[in-house]
């Protein structure tokens, strides 16, 4: 096939739409549980959410300075690689198409799939479909596959079929989650859940064996940044719109106000579901509590917060509606990451450093190889069942990539104080500094109160350097042949 290079056909509203629905999948429907189980208190709880939000917002409006500067195909992966060299580029590339993307498409399919089977029960969650004695396969695995590999093959088919279906799922998903919040804030029934979290609302505690202690200073703040695990990975993928950054239009406007728009509007919106939340139900619960309030937050059915909401505000129906919803927002959701990642392998296979067949672009003007090679690497997460796992260990890398990327804009100010910025840092040096400080805070934190959360990422990073001079000589290999 032809290669008739990228076509630029994505314009603000279609990349605001990709980090938006990039961002919600179904994390804000069901990590609230947890978060409220760590903290024990509902403004403790909202406070996790506005830190990681205003976190996400100063990384976005750091990123624009980049993205204006190097609106090139593979975004972050470019930023890394210009900002120290090929080596660091690579190891955010081989963490991304290793555990970063393909985990998380692999980890939404299933959720795709797992919702799906309540609406049509005709794909029972753990209904097998094919034993082989040592290892057997689920429906739910097949229908997250099959999704897989329908999305994957209407983005081979151009950048245009692509922005259609996020566009359209994206407006789909807000509408929907602003109805929730208008109701949920507005026209439900007394259920005297916020009379009870009023009571508790900066009253931390820990919960360990059925004990409750109180949480205050170090022991609080460690809760805090450990408990950020989840609203920091239902916060991320903001940064796939800077992957696609040769088909947008005027790229050097464009992509930085997607950045803040879309962060931006999605923070607000974690914010206002968690109030629902809050609004609706007890954050604490009891773990053998028969009834939705009963349960509360903390200890809600499968830790599916939304569920649980939704019945208090539409009854017997709830599930159903539920499941309908986190479909639609899944999809919308896949398409933009799997539509996002294949740039990033185009660019390092442009390098040499990934396959070459995934620099290749078609007759469409898309890297069909590269997407094609992503769903093999995703669908195969899904049949390991590994890819809970892998997603524990994401934002712990995903951190380590983001201070590195932002600590070079500072590198890039040194190395090339002459390039041409369109859009300069907002807040420079002050803003990229805090959220650096921030991040390095919150991982360091986490490498003491979760390390089997922390280590596996590391390591998983640090694999990368053997596999990047393997590559290399390789590379050398065919080249003396």
């Amino acid at each position: 096939m032809a290669d008739t290079g990228f076509r630029r056909s994505l314009n603000l509203f279609d990349s605001t739409a990709i980090v938006i629905g990039s961002m919600i999948g179904s994390g804000i429907f069901i990590v609230s549980a947890d978060i409220s189980r760590t903290l024990g208190s509902p403004g403790w709880m909202l406070a996790s959410w506005a830190i990681a939000g205003v976190l996400t917002i100063f990384a976005a409006l750091s990123y624009g300075e980049l993205a204006s500067m190097m609106p090139k195909a593979g975004g972050q992966y470019v930023y890394l690689r210009e900002a120290y060299n090929p080596l660091s580029g690579f190891l955010y590339g081989w963490t991304l198409f290793t555990v970063i993307q393909t985990g998380t498409i692999a980890a939404v399919a299933m959720a795709f799939a797992k919702f799906t089977a309540v609406i049509f029960p005709a794909f029972p969650e753990k209904g097998i479909w094919l034993d082989l004695g040592f290892i057997s396969f689920n429906y739910t695995q097949l229908l997250a596959i099959g999704s897989l590999i329908f999305l994957t093959w209407l983005n081979s088919r151009g950048i245009k079929s692509g922005k259609i279906i996020q566009n359209s799922f994206t407006v789909t998903k807000i509408v929907v989650v602003f109805a929730f919040i208008i109701i949920g804030l507005f026209f439900v029934s007394n259920t005297g859940a916020m009379d009870i979290n009023s009571a508790v609302f900066w009253k931390a505690v820990s919960i360990k064996d059925g004990n409750i202690a109180a949480l205050s200073g170090i022991a609080l703040i460690g809760a805090l940044g450990a408990s950020m695990v989840g609203s920091l990975f239902s916060s991320d993928a903001w940064n796939n719109i800077t992957f696609t950054a040769g088909e947008v239009i005027n790229p050097k406007r464009n992509i930085p106000l997607s950045l803040f728009f879309g962060t931006l509007l999605v923070s607000v919106i974690y914010i206002l579901v968690n109030i629902v939340y809050l609004n609706v139900l007890p954050l604490r619960g009891d773990a053998d509590g028969i009834g939705v309030i009963e349960r509360g937050i903390q200890y809600a059915t499968n830790d599916r917060v939304g569920t649980a909401a939704m019945t208090q505000l539409f009854g017997s129906s709830a599930a159903l509606i539920m499941a309908v919803f986190i479909v639609i927002s899944t999809f919308g959701c896949n398409n933009g990451l799997i539509l996002a990642g294949a740039r990033v392998y185009y660019a390092m296979a442009q390098d040499k450093l990934f396959f070459k067949k995934a620099e290749v672009l078609n007759s469409k003007g898309v890297p069909a190889y590269g997407l094609w090679i992503q769903c093999v690497w995703a669908s195969l997460l899904c049949l390991s069942g590994t890819y809970g796992d892998l997603l524990d260990y994401v934002v712990f890398a995903v951190l380590i990539f983001y201070v590195l990327t932002i600590l070079g804009v500072f590198v890039l100010r040194v190395k090339r104080p002459d390039a041409e910025r369109p859009y300069k840092a907002f807040g420079y040096p002050v803003i990229p500094a805090i959220y650096i400080l921030l991040a390095t805070f919150i991982m360091i934190d986490l490498l003491i109160y979760k390390p089997n959360f922390t280590w596996p990422g590391l390591i998983i990073v640090i694999i990368g350097i053997p596999v990047y001079y393997g590559w290399k000589e390789w590379n050398k290999h065919k080249e003396t042949k």
